[in-house]
């Protein structure tokens, strides 16, 4: 998809909920951006799409935090891997014991994540200018394996 523009945290979170509307479980989505770039403000978005028990916070000292939904929609599993080194270590939290039944999230996976399934979506956020204050970001939405071949994102 071509890269679109998300003017302030607001546009991010229902970006987070469009997306949701194409996740099912076992889906993989891997999040790709600087700290602070709105990574966890579209997981935010994403579980209210998803319908899931909140809230959803950055799981960056528990690693990984399960967020049971409220209806018959599946689970969201909301990783970290910030603080995590290697693959091997992203194998330790034992996630594809769950990925089949939940859409999982991971925050910092780039590099990590992929082993996890052959299918995923990669969401890459970046700033739009080096000025603190300014929340527009650029965010570009690819499907990767079968499962997304012609699936259109949201942009």
């Amino acid at each position: 998809m071509s890269p679109v523009v998300v003017p302030d945290r607001e546009a991010m979170h229902a970006l987070g909920r469009r997306l949701a509307r194409l996740l099912r479980a076992g889906d993989l989505v891997l999040l790709v951006g600087a700290l602070g770039a709105g990574k966890t403000t579209l997981v935010q978005g994403i579980g209210d799409g998803l319908a899931v028990r909140g809230p959803i916070t950055s799981p960056t000292f528990v690693l990984a935090r399960v967020h049971r939904p409220l209806g018959d929609g599946p689970a969201l599993v909301h990783v970290d891997a910030y603080r995590l080194g290697s693959v091997a270590e992203v194998d330790d939290l034992d996630l594809d014991a769950s990925l089949e039944e939940a859409v999982t999230v991971v925050e910092w996976g780039e590099g990590k994540a992929e082993d996890l399934a052959e299918d995923r979506l990669v969401v890459r956020i970046d700033r739009t200018s080096g000025v603190a204050a300014d929340e527009t970001r650029t965010v570009t939405v690819s499907g990767v394996g079968e499962r997304w071949a012609g699936v259109p994102v949201p942009g």
